[in-house]
């Protein structure tokens, strides 16, 4: 008999559990995830009109805390002074009347498309220009409920927003773009945002921009006072800094090059017209041309930014080698007008001359002898008169090496030219040297600040 009713006590548990395995198996979780969703979002049930209660159930404000994920920038717009951005947008709030049964832990989280079925924070962008949800292939959202009441909302979505820039410096300048998120109709005494703690703000890696590089981000509260109470208020700061080489390869150096090209007038013949006045008229066209460019891919400031220094000057030197021309052609005129009335005064002395010969030979009935006006040498009575005559004066001063070296050139006209090929390239380098050094100080202590 013993030995009986152990057999019957085996084959009883081992069919229990047997049952229990079978029972276990035809559970489906899915249909659990529809009665917890009907017990806890069924009809009377839960209102979404209602904003859950404050921290352990008090009365105080609901707290959302907010996290956001960088997916890609695709352009920063100097002239209509905007970003456009795509991002992941995440809140995460807790709501007592959504717990529910993890069933022994099986239930991890409850998953909802539809963002009505649950309260809502009313967050908005504030410096919103353009926005749109992402549909393809389904709407890219989704609100995850945790048994203990915690929903976890999540959007990608893609904005174009506000960026105020002060391009004093540019493009040597570094910009700063902010995202503001705050609450539209919910006071600080019912909502209030706060960053997640820990790494609130993520940036995808390898993040390329066509003219800027994201140097950092910071995140800050910017609560907001008006006349129907205070908002919560969350930002996000993203320095960029503009890639200069692109600006030095299409900008910088060939203005340069426009004024060196310039200066080769100064190399070639006063009489060469038709060439130094194409060759300047075209630089200055070219450079006007190019001032023009940059101009129209820039907003209409008030202020003087760095790009425009640079054209001004460029374009200054580049007329001034113009005008140098038009002296050297006055120069050139004048010293060919006095060496014709040189000409023209020997041309009269030496005809006056020849008449005077003339009268002296031709009159023979002179009576008296004409003493020869000029002394021969050896007379000592001259020499002694000559002695007599003399004025003592100072010795003439040593010229100068830069006389020296002027005298080589006889005429006005050349002398410009020659000074013109030292003098540009000597202001040039300087306006280079002040120009440079005076915004790259300035750019680093806007980094340093």
């Amino acid at each position: 008999m013993g030995t009986g009713h152990y057999f019957w006590a085996i084959f009883y548990f081992t069919s229990l559990c047997s049952a229990s395995l079978a029972n276990n198996a035809k559970i489906n979780f899915r249909e659990k995830e529809k009665k917890v969703l009907d017990q806890i979002l069924g009809a009377g049930k839960y209102d979404a009109r209602i904003r859950p209660s404050g921290i352990n159930g008090t009365d105080g404000p609901a707290v959302v805390r907010v996290n956001i994920f960088v997916r890609s920038i695709s352009k920063i717009d100097d002239v209509t002074m905007e970003y456009s951005v795509q991002l992941t947008f995440r809140e995460q709030w807790t709501d007592e009347r959504l717990k529910f049964d993890d069933i022994q832990g099986r239930l991890k989280y409850l998953t909802l498309t539809e963002a009505n079925r649950v309260w809502m924070p009313d967050l908005f962008f504030s410096n919103e220009k353009e926005g749109h949800f992402h549909n393809i292939i389904m709407p890219n959202v989704y609100i995850r409920i945790f048994p203990n009441g915690s929903v976890l909302y999540s959007i990608r979505i893609s904005l174009t927003l506000a960026c105020p820039m002060n391009l004093k410096l540019y493009p040597l300048d570094r910009q700063i773009c902010s995202l503001r998120m705050a609450s539209y109709g919910w006071t600080t005494n019912d909502l209030v945002f706060l960053w997640k703690e820990g790494d609130p703000v993520q940036v995808v890696k390898n993040l390329h921009l066509p003219r800027f590089t994201l140097e950092k981000f910071l995140t800050d509260y910017c609560n907001s006072k008006t006349n129907t109470g205070e908002y919560s208020c969350l930002k996000v700061d993203l320095l960029f800094k503009r890639e200069f080489s692109y600006y030095l390869i299409q900008i910088y150096i060939p203005c340069c090059m426009l004024v060196i090209v310039s200066w080769v007038s100064f190399w070639l013949d006063q009489g060469a017209v038709p060439a130094r006045v194409s060759l300047g008229v075209t630089t200055l066209l070219t450079m006007a041309t190019q001032t023009s460019g940059i101009n129209a891919s820039l907003p209409p400031v008030s202020y003087t930014k760095a790009i425009d220094v640079w054209t001004g000057v460029c374009l200054t030197f580049v007329f001034g080698a113009l005008l140098e021309f038009a002296l050297v052609n006055y120069a050139s005129r004048s010293d060919m007008h006095k060496e014709n009335m040189k000409k023209k005064r020997r041309d009269l002395e030496q005809a006056s001359l020849d008449a005077a010969s003339d009268l002296l030979d031709t009159d023979s009935n002179a009576t008296f002898a004409m003493k020869p006006l000029v002394r021969h040498p050896g007379d000592p009575l001259a020499l002694e008169k000559l002695r007599q005559c003399e004025v003592h004066m100072q010795p003439p001063k040593r010229p100068s090496c830069c006389k020296t070296w002027l005298s080589k050139f006889p005429t006005r006209s050349k002398r410009i030219d020659v000074i013109s090929r030292i003098t540009f390239p000597l202001v040039f380098a300087l306006f280079n040297l002040v120009y440079w050094s005076t915004y790259l100080f300035r750019e680093e202590e806007d980094e340093t600040f």
